[in-house]
């Protein structure tokens, strides 16, 4: 059977038992959650000074609710959608699990309440970039953005590329070079990592009327497009050594993984039509990429201030 006749039998299954619990839990996308934390931890101890471990625990806790809350009002918006996509078929909302009126009630609540505990507990400009983050989530990228344009990654990547500059201000109360380079990677990575999902996905968005690049421009373009952010994206990934803030360690490790996701892009971009593999093996190694890069910053100024 098609991918679109699959897609279409969600419709007509049967709802699961009441949630509870786990499929309120599940609303907040606690994958998506994982890595967000971790990129503003990273934000955080990357940043120049030493802040409180109580406080920076606070901040990354802020942090984790103000994007679990993102989640839960997008899947809200999303679940008329999600409800007809063989990906996001099972989530709380379209199996019955959960209620759409008590996910978007949760979302709204937590959502305040982690940029009400910011600015209280830690400071207003990182209080002010985590509402930016949420709002633009929300209103720009879900609700402006996903059903209009084939640019809705491009654009709406800059929600993801925002917690480490939270962490950095979290740790210094402002903005500066540095926590916008951590910005750049994630925003320059953002759509090679989407744009292969989309291209084994692309019968599910068609489906549902979603103006993904493949759907709208073709796979050709879009192979083509994921070369070119894989290729710059190496050299972004390289900043936080130019401007200080990363050493020797990161840059060889940078390289490496730079090496290997300019072999993916690559491989999809020569992939004959039909051919998922490559683009499957992009996906997943885009997601080991970015935390093995975070992980190599971390890592690196843990060793510093250790020795």
């Amino acid at each position: 059977m098609s991918d679109r006749g699959l897609a279409m039998n969600v419709l007509v299954r049967p709802s699961a038992p009441g949630g509870g619990l786990a499929a309120h839990l599940a609303l907040l996308k606690p994958r998506v959650m994982s890595l967000v934390v971790f990129t503003g931890l990273v934000g955080l101890v990357l940043a120049p000074g030493v802040m409180d471990p109580g406080m920076a625990l606070l901040a990354l806790v802020c942090i984790a609710i103000g994007a679990g809350a993102s989640g839960a009002i997008n899947m809200w918006y999303d679940a008329d959608i999600d409800a007809r996509m063989l990906r996001t078929c099972d989530r709380p909302i379209p199996r019955g699990r959960v209620r759409p009126g008590s996910a978007l009630a949760m979302g709204c609540v937590l959502a305040v309440a982690s940029v009400l505990a910011m600015a209280w507990l830690v400071n207003l400009p990182a209080a002010g970039l985590l509402a930016g983050t949420i709002a633009f989530y929300v209103f720009v990228y879900t609700i402006w953005l996903k059903r209009r344009t084939p640019q809705n990654i491009v654009i709406g990547g800059a929600a993801g590329a925002f917690p480490p500059m939270i962490g950095w201000a979290a740790a210094t109360g402002e903005v500066d070079p540095a926590s916008l380079a951590l910005f750049a990677i994630i925003f320059i990575w953002t759509p090679p990592h989407f744009w292969s999902l989309a291209l084994y996905r692309a019968e599910d968005y068609r489906h549902v009327g979603v103006p993904m690049l493949p759907v709208v421009a073709g796979k050709a373009v879009t192979r083509r497009q994921i070369l070119i952010y894989s290729l710059l994206l190496v050299p972004v990934s390289l900043l936080p050594v130019a401007l200080g803030v990363c050493a020797a360690i990161y840059a060889a490790g940078a390289a490496l993984l730079g090496l290997g996701f300019l072999v993916c892009a690559v491989r999809v971009w020569r992939a004959a039509d039909g051919d998922e593999g490559p683009a499957r093996q992009m996906f997943g190694f885009s997601i080991l990429y970015l935390f093995a890069l975070f992980a190599l910053m971390l890592g690196e100024r843990l060793i510093a201030v250790w020795s």
